[in-house]
């Protein structure tokens, strides 16, 4: 049976790969580009606030694509290179953005030419649509460089450094964001002892049981409040209303449901540990110095 921890990690990222963390964080640092983007952070913010605006989903979309960079491509824009990583299974129609992320290239592009790396612009951003869908703010680390090539390191999950309590609040990311049926029919339809029945019914009638039709049909992770940054998705859990079977494994008498009941009950306590959390995600093995370089286009390489 999978440990408290690998299951949260599932939350979290959707993914089966881990990746192996290094120790190049080291070189990053929040006013890294001060001297040579001084304009970066408005560059950057005024693009994602005008996707947002059209599309409030796209806030959460652009947020799991840095979680999908940062756990399977170790921070570093490896995501927009691999076109298998797009159409994964998990990804797969779900890793969405990539438009918006090369629209924030281009601006930043014009305002500073070869200089700021697409990990960056994914890194900045993921924490401008966190605070447009009212979620908290944080000093992003940069300096980050993109890689080259493919290659990936695969190795444990232990080896991430993050703990528990830092995967219980990133899943707090679920608070906004819509999932497909395909993802959560087994749960409506098989798993009455740990969901609510009201739950179910409302979303059976969007996800017919049968496989093939409807699967692309979408609903609300968290229905209370589905495009604003809170800690109501922790509530769910409580209530028995969470839409994924990985998000409920979160609640249900394990050692993580104090970790919930907590967050649950306290949005200051939440929203602190989900900024650690994304810093310490953040820092997972990026590329820097002279390693990799700073792409002029997201998806592909000088």
């Amino acid at each position: 049976m999978a440990s408290s921890s690998t299951t949260v990690f599932a939350s979290v990222v959707g993914l089966a790969l881990l990746l192996f963390v290094g120790s190049g964080s080291a070189q990053l640092n929040t006013n890294f580009y001060s001297k040579s983007c001084p304009q970066l952070q408005e560059t950057i913010y005024r693009v994602v606030e005008a996707a947002v605006r059209r599309e409030a989903r796209m806030g959460a979309s652009l947020l799991r694509l840095f979680f999908h960079d940062c756990f399977v491509n170790v921070s570093c824009a490896h995501i927009f290179l691999s076109i298998g990583e797009k159409n994964a299974n998990p990804n797969r129609n779900s890793a969405r953005g990539f438009d918006v992320i090369d629209s924030i290239k281009s601006a930043v592009e014009k305002a500073c030419p070869g200089t700021v790396s697409c990990a960056d612009v994914l890194a900045v951003a993921a924490r401008d649509s966190t605070v447009l869908l009212g979620g908290p703010s944080w000093n992003v680390k940069l300096g980050r460089r993109d890689a080259r090539t493919l290659t990936r390191l695969v190795s444990r999950f232990n080896a991430l450094g993050l703990s528990a309590r830092d995967l219980v609040a990133l899943s707090g990311s679920h608070t906004v964001g819509q999932a497909r049926c395909t993802s959560f029919r087994a749960r409506i339809y098989n798993e009455r002892n740990t969901l609510d029945a009201s739950l179910a019914r409302t979303r059976q009638s969007n996800c017919p049981s049968r496989s093939g039709s409807g699967d692309n049909n979408l609903a609300p992770l968290d229905a209370q409040s589905p495009t604003t940054f809170d800690n109501s998705y922790f509530g769910n859990l409580v209530s028995r209303r969470g839409l994924l079977h990985s998000d409920q494994q979160l609640f249900s008498g394990g050692s993580t449901d104090s970790i919930v009941r907590s967050y649950s009950g306290s949005q200051g306590a939440f929203r602190s540990d989900f900024v650690s959390g994304m810093v310490k995600m953040g820092d997972i093995s990026p590329l820097t110095g002279s390693q990799g370089e700073i792409r002029r286009n997201c998806r592909r390489p000088n």
